[in-house]
């Protein structure tokens, strides 16, 4: 008879900058699990803590603000633009999104929903090129734009201020546009803007947020927040459908509660935006050159390809771009909750010794 592994069936003390989702859960998530483990309460968000969820993202979102708790990011974002666009509609997004090249085809295969993609600068989309897209496409023969979805902070590590974002909701929703955050990432750039989750997203006119729990200490735990009576009723009634609804409800909201129930997301997107700041001057104190403003957790740097595959066997990290420039690919550093000073520094040795071999 086998038996359930009593040892970790990876190596703990294996670390590196590959991504966020690479990190463990926090301990507070973990722990708020096991509180909400036992006994026998509702299935299917009927439970206290589902309840007190849906509360703390009204904190933050808005009382006028509807919230369901979903599996994974691409769920999120498929659930969240569905509810705000028509099936015979389009969806603007940057040219570096991930619900284009990371998503696996999501939105369209499963929401039945084209994707336009908009040029960008570091990953951020300029209002200019919106208004140009929704126009080009207000014929018979496309299909009209419904939504602008912005990812917050960027595939990148760029982050929109506040007034970009304003001028962005303005400009899609003159057009008659619905405006979706990707939040993956959201509470690493409200640290970084030194806000609030709802002031950049809702606040602003946003009708729609995929709000990311898994890349800050989760585990398959993220949030929809949709506002207005049309998108809630369409949020309610999507969620099954798309497979994101868990019979175990509490498990999922249990996770974001604690994160989002007080202060843990800020605590976590500032460790490790932090400590992304701290790669980035090691990064360019070994004798290399970053590539992208480092505005959430994300750095981005130029390395020769050699040196690239060979530090990045020591330490995990992936490349970005194969073709950077002769000789030279870009690759992207990912810090995250739990990352310590002394991985940095241990990376900066290795980039080091590496760069130093040629």
């Amino acid at each position: 008879m086998s038996t359930a592994p009593t040892t970790p069936l990876h190596d703990p003390t294996v670390r590196g900058f590959a991504s966020d989702n690479a990190a463990g859960m926090h301990p507070e998530v973990l722990q708020a699990l096991v509180a909400a483990n036992g006994g026998h309460v509702a299935s299917y968000g009927g439970d206290a803590y589902t309840a007190a969820l849906l509360d703390a993202l009204h904190g933050h979102f808005g009382p006028d603000t509807t919230a369901v708790p979903v599996l994974t990011g691409t769920g999120a974002n498929v659930v969240a633009l569905q509810a705000v666009t028509h099936r015979w509609e389009s969806v603007l997004a940057s040219d570096q999104a991930h619900v284009l090249h990371d998503e696996a085809g999501g939105l369209e295969h499963v929401g039945g929903t084209k994707v336009i993609a908009l040029p960008t600068v570091d990953g951020l989309v300029d209002p200019a090129d919106v208004e140009r897209a929704v126009r080009d496409a207000d014929s018979p023969m496309r299909a009209p734009v419904g939504a602008l979805t912005l990812t917050q902070s960027s595939e990148l590590g760029t982050a929109y201020g506040l007034d970009q974002l304003r001028d962005l909701v303005r400009v899609a929703h003159g057009l008659g546009v619905r405006v979706h955050v990707d939040g993956a990432r959201l509470s690493n750039a409200a640290v970084s803007l030194g806000c609030g989750l709802g002031e950049m997203t809702t606040a602003l006119g946003v009708d729609a947020v995929s709000v990311g729990g898994t890349k800050n200490g989760a585990a398959l735990a993220e949030a929809v927040v949709v506002r207005g009576d049309g998108p809630a009723e369409a949020l309610r009634r999507l969620v099954k459908p798309t497979m994101q609804q868990s019979s175990k409800t509490r498990f999922v909201a249990a996770q974001l509660l604690a994160l989002f129930g007080g202060d843990l997301w800020q605590r976590t997107a500032t460790a490790a935006n932090d400590a992304a700041r701290a790669l980035a001057d090691a990064v360019r104190s070994a004798g290399a050159t970053t590539t992208r403003p480092v505005q959430a957790n994300a750095v981005f740097a130029a390395l020769p390809s050699g040196v690239a595959e060979r530090t990045a066997a020591r330490v995990p990290f992936h490349v970005w771009d194969e073709r950077w420039a002769p000789g030279l690919v870009e690759v992207r550093l990912v810090a995250s909750f739990d990352t310590t000073a002394a991985d940095v520094d241990g990376f900066a040795t290795v980039l080091r010794e590496e760069l130093a071999r040629g």
